[in-house]
């Protein structure tokens, strides 16, 4: 665990996301959760006992299975966006993880019993302000990369997690992304109010500027290309043929190869279906 500002924590050694942890007087704020039943164990004993007051929340930054899956076991109060309630109805009431081609961190992985989700049960629309200990958490949507995707701000401390916004030598997520939204938000944090904050991303921890920029760079040539296809008149299955131009541009393990084939390639067809040839989809 990296303490990065004083009392604000992340942990990167998990498979999947980053974790946050706020450990203040008032309580505990946790940052998403890990997924396999023997990190969450961990993660639990290492934030709970921290000290601190007897509240938790636990703030999830988007619908994302990697951060949903163990939330539950972490028995905390969950904050998020009110979209997740819509996503989550979308799912089975109990769910077993197997057999899907996503791309996701958790598919990788075969260790699950059935899961059943915990909602949000405190959810906002656009805004969120959360005060404890003469500091402000600001809980922020940004839907770029998913509908339910929000940041959560620390202005104090000059902290701010930024989800799937950015990720590190991996494709992003595009299946329910806003291309357009996305690439706004992006540029929000290379303006002077951001410039000496730290920016942790979902996948990655701590990121600088130029890793930003990376991802606006990224995110314009999908959109580019999608653009084309409609010009083209070409369907879903025609995103296929992008997928070996845009990696290329990713630094990534050689044993993420197959993983990541299939989140760029899923995304892709997702996005083009949702966002650019009218089909109406399930979130």
């Amino acid at each position: 665990m990296q303490e990065i500002s004083p009392k604000v924590f992340i942990e990167t050694s998990y498979p999947g996301v980053t974790l946050g942890a706020i450990d203040w007087t008032h309580g505990l704020i946790l940052v998403d959760a890990p997924f396999r039943p023997e990190d969450i164990r961990s993660w639990r004993s290492n934030v709970m006992n921290m000290g601190g007051g007897v509240d938790r929340l636990l703030i999830n930054l988007d619908a994302q299975m990697d951060r949903n899956l163990g939330v539950r076991a972490m028995d905390c109060t969950v904050v998020g966006n009110e979209k997740m309630i819509q996503i989550f109805r979308t799912r089975p009431i109990t769910f077993k993880p197997f057999g899907s081609e996503t791309g996701a961190a958790w598919e990788q992985y075969d260790n699950f019993g059935s899961i059943r989700w915990a909602s949000p049960e405190i959810t906002f629309s656009h805004r969120l302000q959360i005060s404890w200990d003469n500091s402000v958490i600001s809980l922020e949507s940004h839907p770029g990369p998913s509908p339910a995707a929000i940041w959560v701000n620390l202005p104090k401390q000059s902290v701010i997690f930024i989800g799937d916004a950015v990720v590190v030598d991996q494709p992003p997520f595009l299946a329910g992304a806003d291309l357009t939204v996305w690439i706004e938000d992006l540029h929000q944090l290379l303006a002077p109010v951001f410039r000496n904050f730290l920016f942790v991303s979902g996948r990655g921890g701590l990121i600088t500027h130029e890793q930003i920029k990376d991802q606006i760079k990224f995110l314009e040539k999908v959109q580019k290309q999608m653009e084309n296809l409609v010009a083209k008149k070409a369907i879903a299955d025609d995103t296929s043929h992008l997928v070996g131009t845009l990696i290329k541009g990713i630094k990534y393990p050689a044993n993420k190869e197959s993983l990541y084939h299939k989140r760029l390639q899923w995304g892709l067809n997702q996005l083009f279906r949702h966002k650019y040839s009218g089909e109406v989809l399930p979130s």
